[in-house]
């Protein structure tokens, strides 16, 4: 077979053939996202594209991702070191894993990690994250009112699903038995391996390709590995050169989670932001103690919102490496809502104390760059699962709703979208219809929702549905006590609403629905962004 045609490796790389490798590396982890939608069973991976990819150096150090979750890929840039430190890995493995405490983000996110091996050693990883609606918890769609991790589904520590090659078929079995469609478990847990394969398979034809046509393997793994250095080189410099920017100082912002489910109202998430020349220091000193309900995450899952609010400030090219977060250092005190010990419940904390977290550093940051920064989105994914046991169709369902952005420096913020921690579709009305006992009687802006200002806020959404047969609903929700605030004199956006027949439910709640009735989420509006001409 001929080698694959691809970049020239030269001992000090242009800026052509940088571009050139970071693009190709990138477009591995894009191949991976279109083989894990086009083969998975679930409506929530195939439709919502609730899933990302990504690749790793041999040291579990990011080297490229895809446009897909940041939640996701922040947490797994964090935590990724620590993951493969533990394993003794051999060509042909995979290895699954869920453990919010040992790399995971919540239960419900499944993430295979994969290593490539070239002449004999590791030259790194492909990774891929996806949302199961259905991980083995005891309430429909497997994101309850818990208390306890244990009560949020199947707990899988980092084990090998494939050694050598074979797949651990009791391993699977295990997976896949603890939930109501074993069916339709198996295909999407299949269709993150064929991804993997797939990575593995175009990122082996990138390390090739480096040779010059007679390069020997070893070589070839050599001038990948020299490449990589030089990616993560230009990522630093270019993220340097923008943090930079951000005048030197000490800036603090405080916001308030609504409640944890159980009774705990108005927990604070506090940030101190220390600017010292391209060095960032996050220090979450002051944020509330974990809570008994399940809005507490993992160090992993704070870190992606920090990463992800100034992978904004940064130029649009800069490679999606480990390079680019080097000057930024996090801290949060052991125990806090952002540093949870297990075993506490954090079902919410990588959904909705994630997005809070992105609020404060953004808070933080509108001190020291008042005309670059937003005022706030609707900071909450409006989570929705539900489904059914022991009828005449057992059935799972979990999904996200977008709301209104934040008005910003530039202009309007957009209506009904997704922001900043999740980057899923809605599911067509057609699908959701299809699949399950539903009708969706209302689907629309929420008129009004949006925070008044020179740039106003977009609208939330409207989504009501029908139940056509009785189904046990969660609801994990916020920004309903405390509005998304505007800036710089623009209004705050509405709070969201729930409701069930009409009347209003709690931002957290377990509900029994019947055949009839009928639930609707009103999603807040984003703030506004500058006074208001009248």
């Amino acid at each position: 077979m001929s080698r694959p045609l691809g970049l020239r490796y030269t001992a000090s790389m242009d800026a052509i053939e940088l571009s050139l490798f970071a693009s190709r590396i990138e477009a591995v982890c894009e191949e991976m996202g279109a083989v894990l939608a086009r083969t998975a069973f679930s409506p929530n991976i195939k439709d919502r594209l609730d899933y990302s990819c990504a690749v790793f150096d041999e040291a579990g150090e990011l080297c490229a991702q895809a446009a897909h979750i940041p939640v996701h890929l922040g947490s797994m840039a964090y935590a990724m070191r620590g993951i493969v430190s533990r394993v003794d890995w051999a060509a042909g493995d995979m290895v699954i894993l869920n453990d919010p405490y040992l790399g995971g983000t919540h239960l419900p996110d499944v993430t295979l990690i994969a290593p490539l091996f070239v002449a004999g050693e590791c030259l790194g990883f492909v990774a891929n994250r996806a949302h199961h609606a259905d991980i083995g918890a005891e309430s429909p769609g497997s994101m309850p009112i818990s208390r306890h991790l244990q009560e949020e589904g199947l707990i899988i520590p980092p084990s090998y699903l494939l050694r050598r090659g074979e797949v651990d078929t009791a391993l699977l079995a295990q997976i896949t038995g603890a939930t109501a469609n074993a069916e339709q478990a198996g295909g999407d847990v299949a269709a993150q391996i064929s991804a993997n394969r797939t990575g593995l398979a175009r990122l082996q034809a990138v390390v090739e390709g480096l040779g010059a046509g007679s390069s020997t393997a070893a070589s070839e793994a050599g001038h990948y590995r020299e490449a990589l250095r030089h990616l993560n080189d230009y990522a630093e410099r270019l993220a340097g050169d923008a943090l930079a920017a951000i005048p030197d100082g000490e800036y603090h912002f405080r916001d308030l989670m609504d409640d944890d489910g159980c009774g705990n109202q108005d927990l604070p998430i506090v940030v101190t932001l220390r600017v010292r020349g391209h060095h960032i220091d996050v220090d979450f000193s002051g944020t509330a103690a974990q809570t008994a309900g399940n809005i507490n995450c993992p160090l992993s899952v704070a870190a992606a919102g920090v990463y992800y609010v100034f992978r904004c400030l940064m130029p649009a090219q800069t490679p999606a490496a480990a390079g680019s977060f080097r000057s930024i250092t996090i801290r949060a005190p052991e125990g806090c809502l952002l540093n949870a010990r297990r075993p506490a419940a954090v079902a919410a904390g990588n959904v909705e104390t994630s997005s809070r977290v992105v609020d404060v550093v953004m808070g933080a940051l509108a001190q020291a760059l008042p005309e670059r920064i937003p005022a706030a989105s609707h900071g909450s994914m409006n989570n929705l699962a539900m489904g059914a046991r022991g009828g005449e169709q057992d059935w799972d369902y979990y999904e996200t709703l977008g709301g209104g952005m934040g008005g910003g420096p530039l202009g309007p913020g957009q209506s009904a979208v997704q922001t900043h921690m999740t980057n899923t579709l809605n599911t067509p009305i057609e699908v959701l219809e299809a699949n399950y006992p539903l009708r969706v009687r209302r689907y629309a802006l929420r008129e009004g929702s949006g925070g008044r200002g020179l740039h106003p806020g977009g609208e939330g959404l409207i989504r009501e549905i029908e139940f056509l047969a009785p189904a046990r609903v969660t609801l994990l929700t916020e920004r309903r006590r405390h509005a998304p605030w505007g800036l710089q004199g623009g209004v705050d956006g509405a709070p969201g609403r729930n409701l069930v027949n009409g009347r209003p439910v709690a931002s957290k709640v377990a509900l029994h629905l019947a055949a009839g009735d009928r639930l609707s989420l009103h999603t807040p509006g984003g703030g506004g962004w500058g006074k208001p001409d009248s």
